[in-house]
């Protein structure tokens, strides 16, 4: 059967009243702060980049401020060089903040999401303007919000926001590099969160850019140090232990063992993932010392029905998507595993749910 396609439009993100009130806001600031959440990923750094560079073609002085470093694995992205991070440049964002008639805060619901930077971004008295894909975000904390939470991603949010405000044409390759990664990155390569046809219809204008997708998914996935092979390998021979009748699964990392395998930031970037992979598993949790603070950074992926979210948000301080969620708890590690299993416990019934 054939299908008649000269009639595909692209469907339009925002109401004419929502897009007047975010060209107003637009219009109006000068100077302008982009934002995006602590540990930032693909999604993250991808979407701020290709904003940031939208706003600066209509005349704007714009910088990006992360509130911690981005994984290495991200930095062939166009445009990184230049972002500040927080955590060593903390007077360079706090002056920026300062100048600021407008903050951009970009695939993060709540200022708690920014870490260290949440003081500094809550004190300056510039209007906030949310871009973000999350569940329940904190209305009260942002001038005008844009939230779909049913979107792939952020950047997915951020290039349809592009077309509907007549900027696809100017759109440079690399600003559409930096929006395909965030989709890519938190599809797991359109493995997940991917089933509506509109999205290929937008992410098929990043490929009419130029987009090389093989080059991106290499850069992202297949640049490997021997040091990162060896952790993962040791993370799940060594640690990984089977709970709720081997429908859930736990994996713990120390701070000795990714010193002994010269860990860098993004070396445990989807590895939570890879227990999903064993027939029967709904959840995976990942507890890894931070290297830097003394807590325990927890994360969840789930499939199959169950979705971690809820427990992310009881047992370990955190939230985020069902199927992929994250938090913290307190050191030491041992302690962390014990709360971990208490949870994973308490939806023992669920999990084990045909």
């Amino acid at each position: 059967m054939k299908h008649d396609t000269s009639r595909i439009v692209l469907p339009e993100l925002l109401p004419s009243a929502e897009l007047m009130r975010l060209m107003l806001m637009i219009r109006e600031a000068q100077h302008i702060v982009v934002t995006a959440h602590h540990g930032p990923d693909g999604d993250a750094v991808g979407s701020t980049l290709a904003w940031a560079a939208y706003l600066r073609r209509l005349g704007k002085q714009v910088t990006i401020a992360l509130p911690s470093w981005f994984p290495d694995f991200l930095k062939w992205m166009p445009g990184s060089r230049q972002i500040l991070i927080y955590r060593d440049q903390p007077e360079a964002v706090k002056n920026a903040l300062r100048q600021a008639d407008l903050v951009c805060s970009l695939d993060y619901n709540e200022l708690s999401r920014l870490n260290l930077m949440e003081d500094a971004v809550a004190r300056c008295s510039a209007p906030r303007l949310l871009i973000d894909h999350h569940e329940e975000p904190n209305e009260e904390q942002f001038s005008l919000l844009i939230s779909r939470p049913k979107m792939s991603s952020t950047c997915e949010l951020v290039l349809r926001l592009l077309v509907q405000l007549g900027a696809y044409p100017d759109m440079t390759r690399s600003e559409a590099a930096c929006l395909y990664t965030g989709i890519m990155t938190d599809t797991g390569n359109f493995a997940y969160n991917s089933n509506d046809a509109n999205l290929y219809l937008f992410v098929s204008l990043l490929l009419r850019k130029g987009v090389d997708k093989e080059s991106i998914y290499k850069k992202v996935y297949q640049s490997w140090s021997v040091g990162k092979f060896t952790l993962w390998n040791d993370a799940l021979s060594q640690w990984l232990t089977f709970h709720a009748g081997g429908h859930a699964s736990v994996f713990m990392m120390t701070r000795e063992m990714m010193k002994s395998h010269k860990f860098i930031r993004g070396d445990a970037e989807g590895l939570v993932n890879e227990p999903l992979k064993i027939h029967g598993m709904k959840l995976s949790i990942s507890l890894r010392e931070d290297t830097e603070e003394d807590v325990v950074r927890v994360s969840l992926r789930s499939t199959d029905g169950f979705h971690c979210r809820e427990m992310a948000e009881r047992y370990f301080n955190g939230g985020g998507h069902e199927d992929a969620s994250g938090g913290t708890l307190p050191f030491p590690i041992e302690e962390a595993y014990e709360t971990t299993k208490r949870a994973i416990e308490a939806y023992e019934a669920e999990l084990s749910q045909s």
